[in-house]
């Protein structure tokens, strides 16, 4: 995994190896919103873990996630973008189910989230609210 600061405020993580290290993707995405309150933090880290393991466990590589925290209103932006064309399914969760509530945790916390088609796989995106560390 490679992580580079682009253009506009956007963090990028390349997500280069087929075994989720999904610690130090969080560790990264903590790292950049160091100033945001603890509550809001964990509400990121929820979602952004869940689009990972999404990549993992059903897309292909290349991908890569990147995040961007707006200030007026306070929301943190995130983007998980792969190779697969076959958009993720919110799809009801079963209690006896061990799996399947990524996207209703996603669905739960963002503000809003959607799939966008790109020419080469898709990209997932959730906004999340989010206030200033005080």
């Amino acid at each position: 995994m490679a992580d580079a600061n682009s253009a506009g405020g956007w963090h990028v993580m390349e997500l280069a190896s087929t075994a989720p290290d999904t610690a130090k993707i969080r560790r990264w995405a903590q790292s950049i919103l160091s100033n945001v309150r603890e509550d809001d933090v964990l509400d990121v880290l929820l979602v952004i873990t869940e689009l990972a393991s999404n990549i993992f466990d059903h897309a292909r590589l290349p991908a890569r996630l990147k995040l961007h925290r707006s200030d007026e209103p306070c929301t943190v932006s995130i983007v998980a973008e792969d190779a697969s064309p076959v958009p993720p399914q919110l799809q009801p969760s079963r209690p006896d189910s061990v799996r399947g509530r990524g996207l209703v945790i996603v669905n739960r916390l963002a503000k809003q989230w959607g799939v966008a088609q790109r020419n080469a796989g898709k990209a997932v995106w959730a906004v999340i609210p989010c206030a200033a560390a005080t």
